[in-house]
């Protein structure tokens, strides 16, 4: 028998990823829970993200500044720079896989946080960081792999639900920033999504102002989740 009682927990204080002078929490769906496969798509819809086994959202105490973000797949078209970032990429083959463990995505993996996150806590990342934190047994997770002439310059780990695609991280051979992996992938998110049917492409969490985080109203029309509904996000919007 199925139970409908779905255990949340909340996590301890920790700081802030991107506030360095702030604490974080999150509320955290119960990992060992039957019902997870079936439940991360509606919690994908109601603002929850993936990491590793954990389908989470944060929940602080005294900030409340990452907003849930999706693209509307049919709505969106690609700016003046999307555009040349697209040409500036047409040479790479473009292959969907499984998502599973290899030497030479682990190599790429390390190299691209050595270089992203240098003295953060993960940059010495081991083999096992690569299965715990892109991918589980339940999620549906694939990797789209981009490729010059066989050499594999960037992962887009993605969750391929349903309703839409979820961009849960994306990795690359700092050699080549110039090309703009990063938004090359989420284009290429975008048009797999548009080729399924499906509606939509989550970005995770959107911080307004943030320079890690504020690329994502790029990519308008754009939604954020406030009160619980799903609108289009304008840039100067609180």
């Amino acid at each position: 028998m199925r139970s409908d009682v779905v255990r949340l927990f909340q996590t301890l204080p920790h700081t802030c990823g991107y506030f360095a002078e702030r604490m974080a929490q999150n509320l955290v769906i119960d990992p060992s829970s039957p019902q997870l496969e079936q439940l991360y798509e509606v919690a994908l819809s109601r603002g929850y993200r993936r990491a590793g086994d954990h389908v989470y959202i944060p929940r602080c105490q005294a900030c409340r500044a990452c907003i849930a973000c999706r693209i509307p797949v049919e709505d969106f078209r690609p700016d003046r720079s999307q555009r040349r970032c697209l040409r500036r990429n047409k040479d790479l083959d473009v292959e969907v896989v499984a998502a599973r463990y290899s030497e030479e995505r682990y190599q790429l993996y390390r190299n691209y946080l050595r270089w992203r996150h240098p003295d953060g806590g993960m940059d010495d990342a081991k083999p096992e960081d690569f299965s715990r934190f892109l991918y589980t047994h339940w999620s549906p997770t694939r990797f789209i792999e981009f490729r010059e002439h066989g050499h594999l310059l960037g992962v887009a780990v993605t969750d391929f639900c349903e309703t839409g695609l979820s961009a849960v991280y994306t990795f690359y051979d700092p050699a080549v920033s110039e090309r703009s992996i990063g938004t090359f992938a989420i284009l290429q998110q975008i048009e797999i999504a548009r080729q399924r049917g499906l509606d939509h492409v989550y970005l995770g969490f959107w911080i307004k102002g943030h320079p890690k985080m504020d690329y994502k109203m790029r990519y308008a029309p754009i939604e954020v989740l406030r009160n619980g509904e799903w609108v289009v996000a304008r840039a100067d919007a609180d």
